[in-house]
């Protein structure tokens, strides 16, 4: 697909399904691309969705712009994305740090989000010792390359027994961890450092919303799904089986069917 300027940003992306169909937006998590939504674009496109599926920037093929990538900045990308497209309303989801940016789109563009869908993903704040963490991290890859990080993540991006089941999955998985720039991976790690309180605007949210989350997540747990479910008003909550952080890639028919399911009733 030919770059579309997303807020100064010419941002890759994927436009599946027909024109006419409920168009969905679907944004990738850290650090990963919009590959990693295949079987999600694949299951909505044959149900007549659009789905449109970008990488953010620093990641996949779109520029990396070396520095600091606040979540605003990656919101506003999309926002401009989309405005280019002609999409006005639209299904807003994303998982993990996709996720917070689908948060920080209804914060800045609520008129966009027609419904969220929010994946193993957490509305809190960063606390002190996560921004030195993520700011630590970022200096990491700019020095080691993403392989020490990828290998040192894979049985907490997948949960531990999907590594040794599912080898081809975890192979995607680890692939996409090294393809990505370390550069454009530092960049929003620096940003997430000053991820701020979604809980107000979401407490607020008149828009339904799908929760899910692999009952084996470790970096967000499924209590704190149940927390974030019970903070918006209108959710409904998914626990995938078998799944770690990323259920849409290690239980990908369970994950579907939850989100179109989710869909057919909006």
């Amino acid at each position: 697909m030919n770059p579309q300027f997303g807020n100064g940003v010419p941002l890759i992306f994927d436009d599946f399904g027909p024109r006419e169909g409920a168009p969905v937006i679907l944004i990738h998590g850290h650090p990963f691309n919009r590959t990693m939504w295949a079987p999600q674009t694949a299951a909505l496109t044959a149900a007549g969705y659009r789905v449109i599926t970008p990488d953010l920037r620093g990641y996949g093929e779109s520029p990396v712009l070396p520095g600091r990538a606040i979540l605003a900045d990656l919101a506003d990308d999309l926002a401009a994305l989309l405005a280019g497209l002609g999409i006005e309303h639209l299904v807003v989801g994303g998982v993990s740090m996709g996720g917070q940016i689908a948060m920080e789109v209804r914060l800045r563009h609520p008129g966009l989000v027609r419904a969220l869908v929010l994946s193993d993903t957490s509305p809190v704040p960063e606390t002190p010792d996560g921004a030195k963490f993520r700011r630590e991290t970022a200096e990491r890859l700019i020095a080691e390359g993403m392989r020490p990080y990828a290998e040192e993540v894979i049985d907490k991006m997948l949960a531990a027994h999907n590594v040794t089941a599912m080898p081809e999955t975890a192979a995607r998985v680890s692939a996409m961890m090294c393809a990505t720039d370390p550069e454009g991976a530092a960049a929003a790690l620096r940003g997430r450092a000053e991820r701020p309180d979604y809980r107000p605007v979401l407490a607020g949210a008149a828009e339904p919303c799908l929760v899910l989350v692999g009952a084996d997540d470790v970096y967000t747990p499924v209590a704190e799904a149940e927390a974030l479910h019970a903070l918006l008003p209108h959710s409904v909550l998914t626990v995938i089986e078998g799944a770690g952080h990323l259920p849409g890639l290690e239980r990908p028919e369970a994950f579907n069917k939850a989100l179109l399911d989710f869909l057919a009733g909006l």
